[in-house]
């Protein structure tokens, strides 16, 4: 993901690109780099907390991906996961459980994985333009 930002130095336009991974000890981590033209200041900034509107920009460049789980998927543990790694009270989960999940893929992979290891068949998948009724995000 890019965009401009202004500057912190001196107010120029600076480019910004970022990421978002999903690391082996499945945490979310982004990354972000601001460099500028103008006056050659640079700065990165990693960390857990999503710099404000890159998540947005994330979606909008590369799209949502969607949580699929499989046909003998487990309402009971389903909800349960869902409500511990999204922080969702339990009307919400079930609103999520009926209505889906998207998110940018390293979220979506990162809940599939939560939800693997609680014996729920799941996956994350790029969405597509087809796909019917947008999911909820978190």
């Amino acid at each position: 993901m890019s965009d401009s930002v202004p500057c912190p130095d001196c107010g120029a336009s600076a480019e910004r690109h970022g990421v978002q991974v999903l690391l082996d000890d499945d945490s979310l981590r982004w990354d972000t780099e601001v460099v500028c033209r103008g006056c050659g200041s640079a700065m990165a900034v990693c960390g857990t907390e999503v710099p404000g509107g890159m998540r947005e920009l994330l979606l909008a460049e590369h799209g949502r991906a969607e949580l699929r789980l499989g046909p003998s998927a487990g309402r009971v543990a389903v909800m349960r996961v869902l409500r511990r790694t999204l922080g969702l009270g339990l009307g919400e989960a079930r609103d999520v459980l009926e209505q889906g999940y998207g998110g940018t893929l390293p979220e979506t992979e990162l809940l599939a994985r939560r939800l693997r290891d609680a014996g729920v068949d799941a996956v994350a998948v790029r969405g597509t333009a087809d796909s019917g009724s947008a999911p909820r995000e978190r």
